[in-house]
């Protein structure tokens, strides 16, 4: 497995780092890059070309500032990549983690280091207050969450009560990347005596209140719900099937539980009511109406608005 962590020395990315041993990461065969990303627009010069004014050449001294001072900069994430690199060989001793500092746009650089390491994970905290990096919610971490092809962890201190199991809740509409997401939670090593909980939420069919005037309307209005909440048991059934079959050797407890109101807001709450440590759900879905876990409205929704860590599972 490959994971890529990004770093940028604030609080939420210590937090990312710290929050990885509650994910079920396996302890070994891991590959793990720690990135942090020098925010400058212009580039240092090569360590070949003299910063002093040469002939027939003559650097201006404001280009000059800006290249001395862009150099620190780099050196300053060049020295926060090998700290986080410290900090996550520190936790995973049988991981090979390596490091690297990287200049321009966060959110791009992040990218396009993915697309060219290609990793199974990306890890980011959720908010940031550096200059290298600024992982805040709605900025970098929003852009990466949605623009990646690859899963996403969008990192947050545990609301739980701190014991060692862990709680996750798993959301479920039916779709190829809801049942993603439960492979993913069937595939992690939970620590014995973890819950894992299956959430469905049915987003009911309400009639105008003039329409109920009308009997047929208020009957079909019935019926159109009383049969998605039946589609909305047969997708539990089916994310129970596939988690019981990865985690009940484990010892792992897996439940399910239907409810009804906006997946954004259920996910969300059913997590603090639970104590989760992290939230997982399918990048995309297309079922009618139960869930919606379309990226950008769901899924990336329950990434702000959670207390816990997010993870957007991509197949």
């Amino acid at each position: 497995m490959k994971i890529l962590i990004a770093y940028d020395g604030s609080e939420g990315a210590d937090t990312g780092i710290d929050g990885l041993p509650r994910a079920g990461l396996p302890p070994q065969d891991v590959e793990a890059l720690v990135v942090s990303v020098a925010e400058v627009w212009l580039p240092p010069p090569p360590g070949d070309e003299a910063i002093e004014d040469t002939f027939p050449l003559q650097v201006p001294a404001g280009v000059k500032r800006a290249r001395e001072r862009a150099a620190r900069i780099v050196e300053q994430a060049q020295a926060l990549a090998e700290r986080g690199g410290q900090r996550v060989r520190q936790m995973f001793p049988g991981w090979a983690v390596s490091h690297e500092a990287v200049s321009g746009s966060p959110a791009f650089e992040l990218l396009n280091r993915a697309e060219q390491w290609q990793p199974q994970l990306i890890v980011a905290g959720s908010h940031g207050h550096t200059a290298l990096g600024r992982f805040v919610l709605g900025s970098v971490s929003q852009k990466v969450l949605t623009e990646a092809r690859t899963s996403v962890r969008v990192a947050r201190r545990a609301t739980g009560a701190g014991a060692s199991a862990q709680r996750v809740v798993v959301g479920c509409d039916g779709s190829p990347g809801a049942q993603a997401a439960a492979r993913a939670v069937a595939a992690r090593g939970w620590t014995p005596g973890s819950e894992v909980r299956v959430v469905v939420a049915q987003d009911l069919l309400k009639a105008f209140p003039v329409s109920l005037l009308a009997p047929p309307v208020e009957e079909f209005v019935e019926e159109v719900n009383g049969a998605e909440h039946t589609q909305a048991e047969e997708f539990a059934a089916e994310a129970l099937k596939e988690l019981r079959a990865g985690l009940d050797d484990k010892g792992v407890t897996v439940s399910s539980v239907v409810d009804t109101g906006d997946p954004r807001q259920v996910l969300v709450r059913h997590a603090e009511e639970f104590g989760a440590d992290c939230i997982f759900t399918g990048a995309t879905g297309f079922s009618s109406r139960v869930e919606r876990f379309l990226l950008g409205s769901v899924s990336a929704a329950v990434a702000a608005r959670a207390h816990c860590s997010v993870e957007v599972v991509r197949g």
